[in-house]
């Protein structure tokens, strides 16, 4: 229990720091091949954390590929300027409606599509409507939150979501029909408390003649108005690809290949530099952490962790889709929601009541929001913002984390 826990910590504080631009994937599997010579795990557990992996990770490079050729074309951008104009100057119209767009992007592009793509567009657009930086930093963290808060409806809007989906063996349609009402829930009681929570900071009105028309930042008008009805053609497949019980993977990598390969030939973007930039680390990523994880499964942390869950599941299911969340939120905040997801997995496998798995989501999904370090959508976030001047400091973001956080939490779970 001693090695495998300080391997896990060890690791993670690498993952976290990443000292000299170490990459999360590298340091994840040099964790795994440490538990692997120390004998925490086997070859067989390798080959097991693969098989529970593999369908996530690849969805989900595949997601952010789709997000970023979108990105090339202007997708985005033109989404936030058509934001922008929607609300007419109106400073509490656009504060909704930012966040309104940040949860469709969220939904259908993950937490990490957009957490790194939307935010520095927005940010690009606050800077020309000349708004001062507190109002700026509101809205980027408004932005922030419902990245994570938003990731609900779909298995892919989230890497937590697939993993979990996959381990419970979760269909696309099932998942979609038990996440759809919280993730409304979700949305709504995002927009009232971060509203309550940061309106001093939101201007009356916003000069929108400064921006662009949103057409004009559109590189191929064909390619944009094909790539709505190949957005819905895809989410169609999704649902047709559960009825056969077909892996999600094949829909959001082939997808986005598809897309890449149309993109590419109409000359609007560069295949080569886009699949130079996906992020294939967190293929390595997920699996080497997985690995380090199941060590822990292996020394029998899960199993005490089962005890407590096995504990509340016997005093009603509202105390036990509370306990679940708060637990799996509480561990997400504190040592990142990859591995907790994964741990919690592991240790609601034996407890049958397929609620509390939909419990765990939402507590990794929302959760990771209390601390800087919650998630790696977070870190990456704050260093995409820092890289372009906006320093929002640990004690800053914290604060703020641990007063929105719980009661969105709490009225989340209450929903399902």
């Amino acid at each position: 229990m001693i090695v495998a826990s300080l391997i896990f910590i060890v690791t993670l504080i690498f993952v976290i720091w990443q000292p000299k631009n170490l990459q999360i994937g590298t340091t994840a599997v040099i964790g795994s091949i440490v538990a692997l010579v120390f004998g925490v795990v086997s070859f067989s557990d390798v080959l097991i954390v693969t098989n529970i992996v593999w369908d996530a990770t690849l969805a989900f490079i595949g997601i952010i590929i789709l997000s970023m050729v979108l990105d090339e074309i202007g997708f985005f951008e033109w989404a936030a300027l058509k934001m922008a104009k929607f609300s007419n100057g109106s400073g509490i119209k656009m504060f909704i409606y930012s966040i309104l767009l940040g949860a469709f992007v969220s939904a259908l592009f993950a937490n990490d599509g957009a957490a790194l793509i939307l935010t520095p567009i927005l940010l690009a657009k606050m800077r020309i409507l000349k708004l001062n930086t507190k109002t700026i930093v509101a809205f980027l963290l408004a932005g922030g939150f419902i990245s994570d808060s938003a990731s609900l409806p779909f298995v892919f809007s989230n890497l937590t979501n697939i993993v979990t989906a996959n381990y419970f063996s979760i269909g696309f349609v099932e998942y979609f029909l038990n996440m759809i009402i919280p993730f409304i829930v979700s949305v709504l009681a995002s927009i009232a408390i971060l509203w309550l929570l940061l309106r001093k900071d939101i201007p009356q009105t916003a000069d929108i003649s400064l921006l662009k028309e949103p057409k004009s930042v559109i590189k191929n008008m064909k390619l944009f108005y094909f790539s709505w009805v190949f957005l819905g053609l895809l989410l169609c497949a999704y649902f047709i690809g559960d009825a056969f019980d077909l892996p999600i993977s094949i829909f959001a990598l082939g997808g986005a290949i598809i897309f890449l390969i149309i993109a590419t030939l109409s000359k609007t973007v560069n295949a080569k530099q886009i699949i130079k930039e996906a992020p294939w680390q967190v293929v390595w990523f997920s699996i080497g952490l997985y690995i380090v994880v199941y060590g822990l499964k292996n020394a029998g942390l899960t199993d005490y962790l089962t005890i407590v869950l096995q504990n509340l599941a016997q005093r009603g299911d509202t105390i036990a889709i509370l306990g679940t969340g708060f637990i799996a939120a509480f561990l997400s905040a504190i040592m990142n929601n990859m591995p907790t997801v994964m741990i919690m997995d592991i240790a609601l496998h034996d407890i049958p009541n397929q609620a509390l798995a939909y419990a765990n989501i939402i507590g990794c999904n929302l959760g990771p929001k209390m601390t800087p370090f919650g998630s790696l959508a977070t870190l990456l976030w704050l260093h995409v913002l820092a890289k372009k001047g906006v320093k929002i400091s640990f004690w800053q973001y914290s604060k703020f984390g641990l007063i929105i956080t719980p009661p969105v939490l709490l009225i989340v779970l209450l929903a399902v």
